[in-house]
């Protein structure tokens, strides 16, 4: 007696396989646009610290020159990803804009959704 599944049991599974799937994508699509935000969280933080630390360098040398937007991407050990461009972060569905100001970063025009609050 051969033992094997029939069509009907084949269709089946493709077709729970079909469901599971069109649940699993949407779902999946967020979760990456969330990282890319949370990312770029992580990276104006960074930013900020770096700033606040060459502050107190310069402070410490008798260096009171403020520091300026094309001096923040080469405090940071690591650079920015690619996601920035100078300082505008363009996320999943926008940009943040963001510039040096009295030595700190300040958020400037800002669509990204999950940004908003920085």
């Amino acid at each position: 007696m051969k033992k094997a599944f029939t069509m009907i049991e084949l269709v089946f599974v493709i077709v729970v396989i079909g469901i599971l799937s069109a649940i699993a994508i949407p779902k999946f699509a967020a979760t990456r646009d969330d990282a890319a935000v949370s990312k770029g969280r992580a990276e104006v933080a960074a930013m900020r610290s770096a700033i606040a630390t060459e502050r107190q360098k310069r402070i410490l040398r008798g260096d009171f020159t403020d520091i300026v937007d094309a001096d923040v991407p080469g405090l940071l050990e690591y650079g920015l990803g690619s996601k920035w461009s100078g300082l505008t972060f363009t996320g999943p569905s926008g940009t943040c804009a963001f510039s040096v100001t009295n030595n700190k970063l300040v958020k400037g025009t800002c669509s990204v959704p999950g940004m908003s609050d920085l």
